[in-house]
């Protein structure tokens, strides 16, 4: 396993290409969306992919099994990024895939849920202008990134520390970005399960957040985790920013 966090190594897009290449007639390459293969935006909906990533990325499908693994909801992915048919596309932390959505929340994940939204909408008021809230199937998730700094971290903070207490409930905070689910998830559960599922191995994961260490850590010696910018993490190599994710793909096909 890739264990707790560290300082990765840093690498270059070729030579994380060179560590990869050999395992793409057999491994399973995935990668989160935002601050990976999208540069952070201010506003959720304003986030494209950067330039040539789409087509690098069905390039890529043709020789190898390509994964999105992405807290963003399959609505979202789907309606923003478009991404080709030969992609497996996980969203809601592998709550949602596409080709299967997700299953309905029960009474007892219903009533958390309702309890969530309660706690996340006052968090938003609190945290004032710029501040929105994003729902999912399974989850709400207060956004406060173009809200004011000094009214938005004790806003979060404050929703957080409320939304632990509601049993059943699962906090994920990231950049810019508390998310109360009624119902667990995990990036790296769901990465596992789509490997195990295609039959690949090792598997190669990019990602930049607090939630994409769930994968990191679950990861084991033989995979490739990498960490896109800066941050301890669990991930073995770090890549500087998407634009090097961009190179490192040219360098892939």
């Amino acid at each position: 396993m890739s264990g707790p966090p560290r300082t990765p190594r840093d690498v270059t897009s070729d030579e994380l290409a060179q560590l990869i290449r050999p395992h793409l007639a057999s491994g399973l390459l995935a990668f989160d969306v935002d601050g990976v293969l999208a540069p952070l935006v201010g506003h959720a909906d304003d986030s494209r992919l950067s330039p040539d990533v789409h087509d690098l990325l069905s390039s890529l499908a043709a020789r190898t099994t390509v994964g999105i693994v992405s807290g963003r909801a399959l609505e979202s992915l789907e309606r923003l990024f478009d991404f080709p048919a030969e992609l497996h596309v996980i969203g809601s932390h592998g709550l949602e895939e596409r080709g299967a959505g997700a299953a309905p929340l029960d009474a007892d994940e219903q009533y958390t849920f309702e309890q969530l939204e309660i706690i996340a909408t006052r968090g938003a008021e609190a945290a004032g202008d710029g501040a929105w809230l994003e729902y999912k199937p399974a989850s709400v998730v207060l956004h406060t990134r173009e809200a004011d700094d000094d009214r938005a971290g004790p806003a979060v903070d404050a929703v957080t520390n409320l939304a632990r207490m509601i049993d059943g409930a699962q906090v994920t905070p990231g950049s810019g970005v508390v998310e109360l689910l009624a119902r667990t998830a995990s990036k790296g559960e769901a990465l596992l399960a789509l490997a195990a599922r295609e039959g690949r191995t090792p598997i190669v994961y990019l990602g930049d957040d607090v939630t994409d260490e769930d994968a990191f850590a679950v990861m084991g010696d033989a995979d490739v985790p990498v960490r896109v910018g800066p941050g301890e993490s669990a991930a073995r190599y770090r890549l500087v920013d998407p634009p090097a994710v961009v190179e490192l793909l040219r360098a892939l096909t």
